[in-house]
């Protein structure tokens, strides 16, 4: 009996895909390879997840858990030997507890479908990124995504109250707690949250919920200075009293980029201004909003502003900070997530452009927007094919570098993966990384769970 047909005994026919079924598959976003290993394990519930974890540490397989594959750190990449596990047949969203505001989820539930299914009962799942349609619950916890709302609501971490997990060995974790106030001991579930799939496979979940808010106010505004985004930041906290949900902002080349993107039609504001912010406040009266914003303008933090009056107008808004897939259009993208102070962010991105410049001359373009309001930074350095490869450590080592003496972090969000593991330690002392190591040990002895990845 071959290892397929043993996989198969075990999940079902439709539980498993060989390797010349994966090769039509996507490796991910921005990826132009396809996936590759042993085969594809698509286990249809925490009873089939362990009988596949047991079945490969008595064989000492090693497995790739996979989400939506959205993420942009090489977090879920397998090699040919390696077996990759797909919970994309666990989608079902089992329970909505208006009452409580919680939601139970299986983890290969996609964010947008559980957004829209509590919506319908008047409730909100606070987080929210570009690439909701796809990403997976599972994925989220396991990489603590982050997105447009953090600065109100707090990481994915924030919002999960509970979890199921199978470890290595096959060991169902059930700790589906649906409390927001449970202090009885260590809090099991923050081990996994985060992990990249390392130290378990995530496959229920309790998410806290909100009530909808009644409303939400969008503007567009143009700055003339950085030095007005941390001020008009401090403005809009203070006057809306705890209701501003996202400060994105976005620097004039990537507005350029985005509002001339094919089809897009006027930009809502001039692309004069060298800085642009995206505002949106939720639970606030459209009255307040536009009179907060009105006392920016007066106070010479805001040039220039456009409101949108519509639902329409709020997605052509939201629409330019995510239309991120066109810095791949003339080039190969690098993409870069850092954090770091808000206060050194200008001297960072200056200091970094010139850097690029003397390195690269003019075969290179700088893309800069981000989450400024909880201190993400997106930076996006486009080159030509024929200069990725040589070019990369360069690069790699002019972002990721100054971070150390400013205190910042080489992953804001997206995670560590493959990709920047050699960085870690610009951001995580010794006795952290040797930590990390024991609890890896500790849970997974054989290295059997995404091997390679953060470590």
């Amino acid at each position: 009996m071959t290892l397929i047909d043993e996989l198969r005994a075990l999940l079902g026919e439709a539980g498993v895909l060989d390797a010349e079924a994966l090769a039509t598959r996507t490796a991910g976003a921005f990826r132009r390879d396809n996936l590759q290993a042993l085969a594809l394990a698509r286990p249809a519930s925490t009873e089939e997840v362990s009988k596949l974890l047991r079945f490969c540490s008595a064989r000492q397989i090693r497995v790739v858990p996979q989400g939506g594959l959205t993420g942009l750190v090489h977090g879920a990449d397998a090699a040919p030997q390696e077996l990759i596990l797909s919970l994309e047949r666990m989608r079902r969203i089992e329970r909505i507890d208006v009452l409580q505001r919680v939601a139970v989820a299986e983890a290969g539930v996609t964010l947008q479908a559980l957004q829209e299914a509590v919506e319908a009962q008047g409730l909100a799942f606070a987080l929210d990124l570009g690439a909701r349609g796809t990403a997976t619950l599972g994925g989220n916890a396991a990489t603590n995504a982050g997105g447009n709302r953090v600065l109100r609501y707090g990481m994915m971490r924030d919002m999960v109250l509970g979890l199921e997990v199978v470890l290595a060995d096959g060991t169902v974790l059930s700790s589906m707690n649906e409390l927001i106030k449970n202090n009885s001991g260590y809090d099991l579930k923050q081990l996994f949250i985060g992990s990249e799939g390392t130290l378990g496979v995530i496959t229920r979940l309790v998410l806290r919920l909100r009530e909808q808010p009644g409303s939400s106010q969008l503007a567009l505004a143009g700055l003339a200075r950085f030095g007005d985004l941390p001020l008009l930041l401090k403005h809009l906290e203070r006057e809306l009293g705890g209701e501003l949900t996202a400060f994105e902002v976005m620097w004039q080349d990537y507005y350029r980029l985005v509002s001339t993107a094919p089809a897009r039609g006027q930009p809502p504001i001039s692309q004069q201004y060298p800085f642009y912010a995206l505002v949106e406040a939720r639970g606030v009266a459209p009255e307040r909003f536009q009179a907060v914003l009105a006392l920016a303008m007066e106070a010479g933090l805001v040039a220039d502003a456009a409101l949108a009056q519509s639902e329409a107008d709020a997605l052509a808004f939201w629409a330019l900070r995510e239309d991120v897939e066109q810095v791949a259009r003339d080039g190969m993208p690098l993409v870069y997530d850092i954090s770091l102070p808000i206060g050194a962010m200008e001297a960072y991105t200056r200091e970094l452009a010139a850097a690029l410049s003397r390195l690269l001359g003019d075969a290179h373009r700088l893309w800069i927007f981000g989450h400024l309001g909880d201190g993400n930074l997106h930076l996006v350095v486009q080159l030509q094919p024929q200069a990725y490869t040589a070019a990369r450590p360069q690069v790699d080592a002019l972002v990721y570098a100054p971070l150390a003496a400013l205190r910042g972090s080489v992953s804001a969000e997206h995670g560590i993966g493959l990709e920047k593991k050699p960085w870690l330690a610009h951001c995580r002392n010794d006795a952290e990384l040797r930590l990390m190591r024991t609890l890896k040990t500790a849970l997974d002895p054989q290295g059997l769970l995404n091997p390679g990845k953060i470590l």
